[in-house]
Protein backbone atom coordinates (compact mmCIF):
# COMPACT_ATOMS: atom_id res chain seq x y z
CA UNK A 1 0.00 0.00 0.00
CA UNK A 2 1.12 3.12 0.36
CA UNK A 3 4.68 1.93 -0.25
CA UNK A 4 6.69 5.13 -0.21
CA UNK A 5 10.01 3.50 -1.49
CA UNK A 6 8.45 3.09 -4.93
CA UNK A 7 7.26 6.71 -4.83
CA UNK A 8 10.53 8.03 -3.90
CA UNK A 9 12.02 5.89 -6.79
CA UNK A 10 9.46 7.03 -9.32
CA UNK A 11 9.70 10.99 -8.10
CA UNK A 12 13.60 10.07 -9.07
CA UNK A 13 14.67 11.40 -5.40
CA UNK A 14 15.43 10.10 -2.05
CA UNK A 15 14.06 11.81 1.01
CA UNK A 16 16.41 12.31 3.63
CA UNK A 17 15.81 9.41 6.41
CA UNK A 18 14.01 11.04 9.30
CA UNK A 19 15.36 10.47 12.63
CA UNK A 20 14.50 7.36 13.80
CA UNK A 21 15.03 8.24 18.04
CA UNK A 22 12.28 7.37 19.83
CA UNK A 23 9.30 9.32 19.49
CA UNK A 24 7.64 12.00 21.11
CA UNK A 25 6.28 11.70 24.53
CA UNK A 26 3.07 10.78 23.39
CA UNK A 27 0.77 7.48 25.10
CA UNK A 28 1.50 4.67 23.43
CA UNK A 29 -1.58 2.03 23.26
CA UNK A 30 -0.26 -1.51 22.97
CA UNK A 31 -0.97 -1.43 18.87
CA UNK A 32 1.16 1.29 18.02
CA UNK A 33 3.85 0.25 20.18
CA UNK A 34 4.49 -2.89 18.55
CA UNK A 35 4.21 -1.22 15.20
CA UNK A 36 6.49 1.51 16.33
CA UNK A 37 9.03 -1.37 17.55
CA UNK A 38 9.61 -3.02 14.28
CA UNK A 39 10.54 0.31 12.70
CA UNK A 40 13.13 0.71 15.55
CA UNK A 41 14.50 -2.34 14.30
CA UNK A 42 15.07 -0.91 11.13
CA UNK A 43 17.40 2.05 11.35
CA UNK A 44 19.53 1.12 8.04
CA UNK A 45 18.70 0.02 4.71
CA UNK A 46 21.11 -2.91 3.41
CA UNK A 47 23.48 -2.09 0.60
CA UNK A 48 22.17 -4.65 -1.87
CA UNK A 49 18.80 -2.89 -1.37
CA UNK A 50 20.20 0.62 -2.46
CA UNK A 51 21.73 -1.05 -5.12
CA UNK A 52 18.29 -2.20 -6.29
CA UNK A 53 16.56 0.79 -5.34
CA UNK A 54 19.21 2.92 -7.47
CA UNK A 55 18.52 0.34 -10.44
CA UNK A 56 15.38 0.38 -10.21
CA UNK A 57 14.88 4.32 -10.09
CA UNK A 58 16.43 4.42 -13.76
CA UNK A 59 14.60 1.63 -15.37
CA UNK A 60 11.40 3.37 -14.30
CA UNK A 61 13.08 6.84 -15.44
CA UNK A 62 13.40 4.86 -18.76
CA UNK A 63 9.91 4.52 -19.10
CA UNK A 64 8.82 7.16 -17.79
CA UNK A 65 9.92 10.49 -19.51
CA UNK A 66 6.52 12.05 -20.07
CA UNK A 67 5.50 11.23 -16.53
CA UNK A 68 8.47 13.28 -15.55
CA UNK A 69 7.83 16.23 -17.23
CA UNK A 70 4.98 16.41 -15.50
CA UNK A 71 6.08 16.40 -12.28
CA UNK A 72 9.32 18.42 -12.57
CA UNK A 73 6.66 21.30 -13.75
CA UNK A 74 5.10 20.74 -10.72
CA UNK A 75 1.66 19.87 -12.50
CA UNK A 76 0.43 18.59 -9.70
CA UNK A 77 -3.78 18.28 -9.57
CA UNK A 78 -5.01 19.66 -6.18
CA UNK A 79 -8.42 18.68 -4.94
CA UNK A 80 -11.49 20.25 -3.67
CA UNK A 81 -11.15 18.06 -0.48
CA UNK A 82 -11.98 19.95 2.68
CA UNK A 83 -13.39 18.38 5.14
CA UNK A 84 -14.61 19.42 8.82
CA UNK A 85 -13.44 17.25 11.27
CA UNK A 86 -14.56 16.76 14.82
CA UNK A 87 -13.81 13.26 16.06
CA UNK A 88 -11.71 10.65 15.95
CA UNK A 89 -14.84 8.36 13.87
CA UNK A 90 -15.02 11.62 11.18
CA UNK A 91 -11.36 10.55 10.41
CA UNK A 92 -11.94 7.05 10.06
CA UNK A 93 -15.13 7.21 7.92
CA UNK A 94 -12.97 9.50 5.61
CA UNK A 95 -9.79 7.16 5.15
CA UNK A 96 -12.70 4.18 4.68
CA UNK A 97 -14.07 6.27 1.51
CA UNK A 98 -10.60 6.55 0.27
CA UNK A 99 -9.73 3.03 0.72
CA UNK A 100 -13.54 1.88 -0.70
CA UNK A 101 -14.57 4.82 -3.12
CA UNK A 102 -11.18 6.15 -4.33
CA UNK A 103 -9.09 3.26 -3.83
CA UNK A 104 -7.12 6.13 -2.96
CA UNK A 105 -3.66 3.97 -3.77
CA UNK A 106 -4.13 3.05 -7.05
CA UNK A 107 -6.12 6.08 -8.69
CA UNK A 108 -4.20 8.87 -6.12
CA UNK A 109 -7.16 10.52 -5.15
CA UNK A 110 -7.18 10.58 -1.57
CA UNK A 111 -8.47 13.06 1.28
CA UNK A 112 -5.46 15.41 1.50
CA UNK A 113 -7.06 17.98 4.23
CA UNK A 114 -7.29 15.47 6.90
CA UNK A 115 -3.25 15.18 7.12
CA UNK A 116 -1.04 17.84 8.72
CA UNK A 117 1.31 19.39 6.19
CA UNK A 118 3.86 17.87 8.08
CA UNK A 119 2.92 14.20 8.11
CA UNK A 120 5.41 12.06 9.00
CA UNK A 121 5.24 8.58 6.11
CA UNK A 122 7.11 5.44 7.22
CA UNK A 123 7.08 1.98 5.56
CA UNK A 124 9.63 -0.57 6.23
CA UNK A 125 12.77 1.31 3.80
CA UNK A 126 12.01 5.06 4.34
CA UNK A 127 10.31 7.76 6.52
CA UNK A 128 10.00 11.35 5.11
CA UNK A 129 7.98 13.99 5.94
CA UNK A 130 5.34 16.10 4.07
CA UNK A 131 1.57 15.72 3.19
CA UNK A 132 2.15 17.64 -0.64
CA UNK A 133 5.55 15.12 -1.26
CA UNK A 134 3.38 11.81 -0.32
CA UNK A 135 0.49 13.60 -3.04
CA UNK A 136 3.46 14.10 -5.22
CA UNK A 137 4.58 10.67 -5.39
CA UNK A 138 1.06 8.97 -5.53
CA UNK A 139 0.28 10.68 -8.66
CA UNK A 140 3.68 9.93 -10.04
CA UNK A 141 2.95 5.97 -9.01
CA UNK A 142 -0.08 5.67 -10.46
CA UNK A 143 0.46 5.62 -14.30
CA UNK A 144 2.65 2.70 -13.64
CA UNK A 145 -0.20 0.35 -12.19
CA UNK A 146 -2.07 -2.20 -14.50
CA UNK A 147 -5.50 -4.04 -13.16
CA UNK A 148 -4.52 -2.95 -9.90
CA UNK A 149 -6.64 -3.14 -6.63
CA UNK A 150 -6.61 -1.63 -3.14
CA UNK A 151 -8.96 -4.01 -0.57
CA UNK A 152 -9.69 -2.93 2.71
CA UNK A 153 -10.11 -5.63 4.51
CA UNK A 154 -10.43 -3.91 8.47
CA UNK A 155 -10.54 -0.54 9.64
CA UNK A 156 -10.62 0.13 13.42
CA UNK A 157 -9.96 2.86 15.96
CA UNK A 158 -8.32 3.10 19.20
CA UNK A 159 -8.67 6.12 21.51
CA UNK A 160 -6.72 6.88 24.44
CA UNK A 161 -6.62 9.76 26.85
CA UNK A 162 -3.89 11.57 25.16
CA UNK A 163 -3.57 10.06 21.78
CA UNK A 164 -6.16 8.76 18.73
CA UNK A 165 -5.20 6.00 16.51
CA UNK A 166 -7.08 4.43 13.21
CA UNK A 167 -5.63 1.40 12.55
CA UNK A 168 -6.56 0.05 8.61
CA UNK A 169 -5.63 -3.77 6.61
CA UNK A 170 -5.48 -3.96 3.48
CA UNK A 171 -4.30 -6.02 0.31
CA UNK A 172 -2.83 -4.67 -2.80
CA UNK A 173 -2.22 -6.49 -5.91
CA UNK A 174 -1.27 -5.28 -9.38
CA UNK A 175 0.87 -5.34 -12.60
CA UNK A 176 3.79 -3.17 -13.08
CA UNK A 177 3.73 -1.26 -17.23
CA UNK A 178 6.98 -2.66 -17.58
CA UNK A 179 7.74 -5.32 -20.23
CA UNK A 180 7.43 -8.48 -17.92
CA UNK A 181 4.39 -7.32 -16.51
CA UNK A 182 6.04 -7.84 -13.24
CA UNK A 183 3.10 -8.78 -10.20
CA UNK A 184 3.13 -6.91 -6.89
CA UNK A 185 0.55 -8.57 -3.99
CA UNK A 186 1.37 -6.90 -0.56
CA UNK A 187 -0.95 -7.54 2.18
CA UNK A 188 -0.31 -5.03 5.11
CA UNK A 189 -1.44 -2.49 7.53
CA UNK A 190 -1.58 0.98 7.99
CA UNK A 191 -1.71 2.69 11.73
CA UNK A 192 -2.61 6.85 11.34
CA UNK A 193 -1.71 8.26 14.58
CA UNK A 194 -3.87 11.87 15.05
CA UNK A 195 -3.18 15.26 17.08
CA UNK A 196 -5.78 17.19 19.59
CA UNK A 197 -7.48 18.49 15.93
CA UNK A 198 -8.17 15.17 14.55
CA UNK A 199 -5.67 15.39 11.95
CA UNK A 200 -3.14 12.43 11.06
CA UNK A 201 0.14 13.24 11.72
CA UNK A 202 1.75 10.34 11.27
CA UNK A 203 1.04 7.50 8.32
CA UNK A 204 2.60 4.06 9.18
CA UNK A 205 2.91 1.13 7.16
CA UNK A 206 4.07 -2.15 7.90
CA UNK A 207 3.96 -5.49 5.44
CA UNK A 208 3.65 -8.88 5.27
CA UNK A 209 6.76 -9.25 3.27
CA UNK A 210 10.64 -7.94 3.86
CA UNK A 211 11.42 -4.18 1.69
CA UNK A 212 13.97 -6.51 0.21
CA UNK A 213 11.00 -9.08 -0.66
CA UNK A 214 9.08 -6.77 -2.17
CA UNK A 215 11.45 -4.83 -4.61
CA UNK A 216 12.52 -8.78 -5.80
CA UNK A 217 8.85 -8.84 -6.78
CA UNK A 218 9.64 -6.20 -9.34
CA UNK A 219 12.28 -8.28 -10.84
CA UNK A 220 10.31 -11.64 -11.09
CA UNK A 221 10.02 -12.67 -14.28
CA UNK A 222 6.98 -14.40 -15.89
CA UNK A 223 7.58 -17.22 -18.76
CA UNK A 224 4.99 -18.19 -21.00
Amino acid sequence: MAIQTWCCWLSGTTPPLLSLNPQPKLARNHCYSKIYARFDTETKTPQILKIAVSGVTQLLRLFSPSIQSSVLSGDVEKQNDEFSVSSVDDVLMIIKSDYDDKAYFVTGNFTSSIYAEDCIFEDPTIKFRGRELYERNLKLLVPFFDLASIKLQKIEKDVGSDSNFVRATWKLRTNLKLPWKPLISIDGSTLYELDEDFKIVRHVESWNVSALEAILQIFTFKFD
